[in-house]
């Protein structure tokens, strides 16, 4: 039977740059393996932006936008959208979680930092208790929940990656957070794991979270994409260490990590020089993160902002680059690359997903 995935990508503007003329919203097209009858991009979703795309691990018809606007959802595997009983209008939502317990609990991260739950499998949402964390970090723009991982082992327990103010767990699903961001600052402490752009704090850099996971092959170990690296907690967030990536990569900007479905104990890391850049490239690594290579053969443009699994088939491995609508992928395991640029003048890639 052939492959019926689709690849989403989510397009938004940037604070930190005079936007473009060009859409925003959501874009879908056939994967790889279903290019030929369907390889063009479609436009499904352009009255907002979308700061990340999800595809429900249970249900791949159902997918959900991340937007400027709360929660929009899609049924029909991306055709349509529309917008959720969402509670608070305008508000930037930057990521999802889907309970392993139940399919029809779904949790969202947003900006400023609020933590929103549906259990209705998204249809209707609330406001879970604000976390109340601490502001270590002041910059230009309100604090970002960039991404929620569940511990697999222990469900009620939830890490929160936070764009720029660390990260913060949760173990009473949601309810009440702490934070685990005193072993950041400590890092920071170290002359090459300063940086201070948009803050008055040299803490800055380790405060910079994009992502967060965990690998279920060793899953008390909390792993962390920063502005300096990737960092691992084994302590449940009260310390972190280096994992060195520039031992293995010229670029150490960490802009997305994810754990592979299929391949246990596999993971892949976008790494680039900056935020805003022209460069950048995945990396792989096949022993939980011990040591790194370089996975994809092409130049982006761009920052590259996301890693797009698919959930089924390891071979297929997607990126999107910040600038141009860049898009590749493999489906080959890494052995041939294609470009697949989203059409037309397009603002900044955030998100890809694939399901």
């Amino acid at each position: 039977m052939a492959d019926q995935s689709n690849i989403y990508v989510g397009v938004a503007g940037y604070f930190g740059k005079p936007d473009h003329s060009g859409r925003v919203g959501v874009f879908r097209r056939g994967s790889l393996a279903n290019a030929k009858g369907s390889g063009d991009w479609q436009h499904v979703l352009g009255t907002v932006q979308a700061f990340t795309v999800f595809v429900h691990p249970n249900d791949p018809s159902t997918v959900f936008a991340g937007t400027n606007d709360g929660v929009w959802r899609s049924t029909d595997s991306g055709a349509t959208f529309r917008r959720t009983d969402f509670p608070d209008n305008k508000k930037e939502v930057w990521s999802f979680l889907v309970d392993s317990r139940d399919p029809r609990r779904i949790f969202a991260g947003a900006s400023p930092i609020d933590v929103y739950r549906s259990d209705d499998g998204g249809a209707s949402w609330r406001k879970l208790p604000n976390p109340g964390m601490a502001t270590h970090c002041k910059g230009p723009f309100a604090s970002r929940v960039m991404r929620l991982v569940q511990h697999p082992k222990r469900p009620d327990e939830i890490y929160a990656a936070l764009e720029i103010n660390g990260v913060m767990r949760s173990t009473d699903s949601g309810e009440t957070w702490s934070d685990c961001s005193a072993g950041l600052i400590k890092l920071a402490e170290l002359p090459h794991l300063q940086s201070k752009i948009v803050s008055d704090t040299t803490a800055e850099g380790m405060l910079d979270s994009h992502a967060v996971t965990i690998n279920p092959a060793d899953p008390d170990a909390v792993i962390a994409a920063m502005r300096m690296g990737l960092f691992r907690s084994a302590d449940q967030g009260r310390t972190w260490q280096d994992m060195e990536v520039g031992r293995f990569s010229p670029t150490t900007y960490g802009r997305d990590i994810k754990v592979s479905v299929v391949e246990p104990n596999t993971l892949y890391s976008a790494l680039s020089v900056a935020a805003s850049s022209h460069d950048g490239g995945l990396y792989r690594s096949g022993d939980g993160g011990q040591s790194w290579k370089r996975f994809d053969k092409v130049q982006v443009h761009g920052t590259i902002m996301s890693i797009g699994l698919h959930p089924r088939d390891a071979a297929q491995v997607y990126i999107g680059a910040r600038y141009d609508g860049e898009v590749f992928g493999t489906q080959d395991g890494g052995a041939t690359w294609q470009a697949m640029p989203l059409p037309g003048e397009v603002q900044h890639i955030y998100s890809i997903t694939c399901g």
